[in-house]
């Protein structure tokens, strides 16, 4: 997916854009796969979906889950280039966490607040408290700071300040701010409230969660900024084989593939391709079950978020649940499709992911996978070849936008301004065919 939106980005700003994938379908790693019947193949799985799977093509599976936050920077970026043209959106039900082993709807009005067994009354007063100050939160104005320093004084501090409990700080963290780790306890608040506000701000556009999920399935993404590229002349190849980056003078420029080499100044591609420029930095466990009823303690939610603050766990990092059905293409009639995802921590990855799959019970299939995560090794602007990261386990795509702006900077020397992508107004936008 950076690899599709950077060429969509690069080819509207007038670059010329050549796109190689060895796989025959868009996407790489942030494909969906289908029919049902390709997906029991790339898992090595025997035989084939059983008759009460439905038919394949009903299927498309995503391999790496995520949501969009509504007022997050993947939705900007596909407003600003107008690839919204070619997806329909779907909100999730509801966002769900985990505490002493059940799970609790976070609540997303005041009313929901006022009625949640999350908390006391006393706490949801401080609660209350605390969200109308981080709506309020403004750096250039010190009014709104009530004394508090947004580099300076710590998250921990400012929920000493409203006096928050373990519980509500727990999920405040993990889902509101959507950190996987404690570790920003101790950092400057200011990030921390920011991530809290976009939350909010996400949540007020459509009520129900902060997130969006696309009809089909998140392979029509990629597909959508592929097309984008098309239009201002870009040119795609799927099923091209990779067999050498070409470099001369430390620099590279060209690209081989079946005998014969495509000339470039600059190159973006994944870990995959380069294994001698990148690191590896952990690893994250996802596993894919198909389901024959909704989550139980969801209200029957036909989608939804559910997740696991580790200190409920005894973990150092969050474990995630996305939930899908055939509300949005992606499987069959009365099916569900629950992924979790965490960052493993330990040398028995199935054990660590399983108080999200006792959730899900009964589970009519799962499919496990490991995946290593890689990050680049030097910033590419000495060999002009600019490495993106591996998804990482969180459930939206705000890490991946921030890499996909960082990949832009180190190509073109300058700050990613979402203004710059508007599509130039007398663009072509292909009108003819929709009249």
């Amino acid at each position: 997916l950076q690899e599709c939106i950077l060429s969509g980005i690069m080819s509207v700003n007038g670059k010329k854009v050549l796109h190689m994938d060895r796989n025959s379908y868009y996407g790489g790693e942030s494909a969906s796969i289908t029919p049902l019947e390709d997906l029991y193949k790339r898992f090595n799985l025997p035989g084939t979906p059983p008759e009460s799977m439905g038919r394949g093509r009903d299927w498309n599976v995503d391999l790496i889950p995520k949501f969009l936050m509504a007022n997050g920077q993947l939705v900007k970026m596909l407003l600003y280039t107008e690839v919204t043209r070619y997806l329909d959106f779907k909100v999730i039900e509801g966002s769900f966490v985990y505490k002493g082993g059940k799970i609790y709807k976070v609540p997303s009005t005041e009313a929901e607040a006022l009625a949640s067994s999350l908390m006391g009354l006393f706490e949801k007063r401080r609660f209350r408290k605390f969200l109308v100050y981080v709506a309020n939160f403004d750096e250039n104005d010190p009014k709104t700071l009530e004394g508090v320093d947004p580099k300076k004084t710590t998250m921990r501090d400012v929920y000493k300040k409203f006096d928050l409990g373990q519980d509500v700080i727990d999920f405040t963290g993990h889902a509101l701010a959507l950190y996987r780790t404690d570790d920003y306890l101790d950092q400057p608040c200011q990030e921390t409230i920011n991530r809290i506000k976009l939350y909010s701000e996400s949540l007020a556009r459509y009520g129900k969660s902060p997130y969006l999920y696309p009809l089909y399935g998140l392979g029509e993404l990629p597909q959508g900024f592929a097309r984008l590229s098309a239009i201002y002349g870009g040119t795609y190849m799927l099923n091209k084989p990779i067999e050498e980056i070409v470099i001369e003078n430390g620099k590279v420029v060209g690209v081989k593939s079946e005998g014969e080499v495509a000339r470039c100044k600059q190159l973006i591609c994944d870990p995959s391709y380069v294994s001698d420029r990148v690191t590896k930095v952990g690893q994250v466990i996802r596993v894919i079950c198909i389901l024959s009823h909704p989550i139980k303690n969801t209200n029957d939610a036909n989608s939804c978020q559910i997740i696991i603050p580790q200190n409920q766990v005894n973990r150092k990092s969050d474990i995630y649940v996305c939930m899908i059905s055939s509300a949005h293409n992606v499987a069959a009639q009365g099916k569900y499709i629950a992924i979790a995802s965490t960052t493993v921590e330990t040398a028995d990855p199935e054990k660590e992911i399983k108080p999200a799959l006792d959730l899900l019970e009964p589970i009519e299939q799962k499919f496990v996978s490991i995946s290593d995560l890689f990050a680049p090794t030097d910033p590419g602007t000495e060999s002009q070849i600019f490495i993106s990261r591996t998804y990482d386990a969180t459930t939206h795509f705000e890490t991946t936008c921030d890499d996909i702006k960082d990949i832009y900077k180190r190509m073109m020397g300058s700050e990613f301004d979402f203004e710059e992508m508007k599509r130039k107004k007398n663009d072509i936008y292909g009108e003819e065919e929709q009249q």
